[in-house]
């Protein structure tokens, strides 16, 4: 079916109603809705390729993730692209997974930019001085970065308030009664990495209380299991323990369970940034900080992108949401 029978039937301009179908804004309200709805009643889709040839656009997206912590692997981040990706489909517009593992600044996704196949990038696991934000900003491409950086010039980015949400963990430990706080995080330089210590390590200043049970890990179950064993094991123990990731929080809780300290009389107090994995054979409601569902986290991200696709100032593209904290049973099970 071709525009001409479509402005035939309308009255209008095959000019009118190709503007109207892609959405230019010099067609009115009115113009548009009647075109799309005559448009969908006889079954009518653009032909995309000469669309993009005429836009200008490839209608793609890039994700760009580390390779080094293996994403990939975190259920978090898997369902958060999912979203992500369907929230674009429905704009038919493609989302493309790009793992960047340059160790210097010889950047693979740096010739999809050079050579526009994608119109926008989506930047995951930011770094607090991240050199790919520099180099997409000075190459002036569209980007969102998941996260916040050191930039000179202001960009687009969503991000949760990390430290804030884990200050708060500790800070209902420490109403608790707990005063030997541990803390499993990831040992790698990304930002929400960085900020969920700090605000471990501003709750225990704000109390004179020690840092001395803090472990540097690399993010997996193997890790928090192990390196609960090993803090369980000291002569001055910790009566509390927090993760800033689920796989860490999983391997943290399992080794817990196994000592029967998860629950009951002799229990130490477990919170886990993002709650435990759906796979976790752990079934017990854990303490958790929770970054909202995986599908509003999407359906922001990809609105958002969208937005900056259609040429809004990234001032207006700077989005920062509160984590909200989860009690569960595992906050203060032995009270």
């Amino acid at each position: 079916m071709s525009l001409k029978a479509i402005a035939a039937q309308l009255g209008l301009s095959v000019t009118t109603v190709s503007r109207a179908l892609n959405g230019y804004d010099d067609v009115s309200q009115e113009t548009r809705a009647r075109v799309e709805a005559e448009a969908a009643r006889r079954g009518y889709r653009p032909n995309t390729f000469a669309r993009r040839l005429k836009m200008g656009k490839i209608d793609a997206v890039g994700l760009l993730f580390p390779v080094r912590p293996a994403p990939l692997r975190n259920s978090v981040f898997m369902e958060m692209v999912g979203e992500i990706s369907h929230g674009l489909a429905q704009q038919e517009i493609d989302l493309l997974l790009i793992a960047d593992d340059a160790p210097d600044a010889s950047h693979s996704y740096m010739r999809l930019v050079e050579s526009r196949r994608v119109d926008a990038l989506i930047v995951a696991h930011t770094l607090e001085d991240d050199p790919r934000l520099r180099q997409l900003q000075a190459a002036n491409f569209p980007f969102l970065a998941l996260g916040r950086s050191q930039l000179s010039a202001p960009y687009a980015w969503f991000d949760f308030d990390s430290q804030a949400g884990m200050r708060e963990a500790v800070e209902r430990l420490i109403a608790c009664g707990r005063q030997r706080i541990a803390l499993l995080g990831e040992h790698n330089d990304q930002a929400f990495i960085a900020q969920r210590h700090a605000g471990w390590q501003e709750a225990l200043k704000a109390h004179s209380l020690s840092e001395e049970w803090l472990r540097r890990l690399p993010p997996s179950r193997r890790a928090g299991y192990q390196a609960t064993l090993e803090l369980l094991a000291l002569p001055n123990p910790p009566d509390a323990i927090v993760t800033d990731g689920n796989t860490l929080g999983d391997g943290a809780a399992t080794a817990l369970q196994m000592l029967g300290r998860l629950t009951g009389e002799n229990a130490v107090s477990l919170v886990v940034y993002d709650g435990l994995p759906p796979d976790s054979i752990v079934d017990i409601d854990v303490a958790a900080v929770m970054q909202s569902t995986r599908q509003s986290v999407g359906q922001q991200i990809a609105g958002m992108v969208l937005r900056l696709m259609n040429g809004e100032a990234v001032e207006h593209l700077q989005t920062l949401w509160q984590p909200a904290f989860h009690p569960g049973v595992t906050l203060s099970p032995h009270q």
